[in-house]
């Protein structure tokens, strides 16, 4: 189970630094500091905070996910799915300021995770609580990511 979550954790760590290569600065860019943002736009410290707390969650629900599943080849594609818009969301919001299509895909990985908070529960229980960080947090960055695209 170590290895598993060791795993895990480098394989979530490696999404969001894949995103962060690709992020034009990100929070502190220009373009995003004159962007009209939600009210509830929390200060920027926070992402890297909220982030780091989720992806050790999750890596420790993928691990438990992995050992009670009896298809880890369909686990093996929903994570990689997950893995794949989680790292494409920074560079097509922040590089590429294409926030609708940003849009897109955090409600696409909203829905992904949705699924796995739902979906995984019968068998993990109580375990699905490390899945919920993530999907609380998605809620708000789409609440975010909408703002900014409607007011610009």
């Amino acid at each position: 189970m170590i290895i598993r979550i060791i795993l895990f954790l480098i394989l979530n760590f490696a999404a969001l630094g894949v995103g962060g290569l690709y992020s034009g600065g990100g929070e502190t860019s220009d373009w995003y500091n004159e962007l009209n943002r939600a009210p509830w736009t929390p200060p920027g410290w926070v992402f890297g905070t909220a982030w780091t707390f989720i992806m050790l969650c999750f890596a420790f629900y993928m691990a438990f996910a992995w050992q009670s599943t009896s298809n880890q080849k369909r686990l093996a594609m929903l994570y990689s799915t997950q893995w794949i818009l989680n790292s494409a969301w920074s560079p097509v919001f922040f590089h590429y300021h294409m926030v609708n299509w940003a849009l897109f895909i955090i409600l696409a990985l909203t829905a992904l995770i949705t699924y796995f908070l739902f979906a995984e529960r019968d068998r993990l229980k109580v375990k699905t609580v490390f899945v919920l960080p993530y999907f609380l947090w998605l809620l708000i960055a789409v609440s975010l990511n909408a703002y900014i695209s409607l007011e610009n």
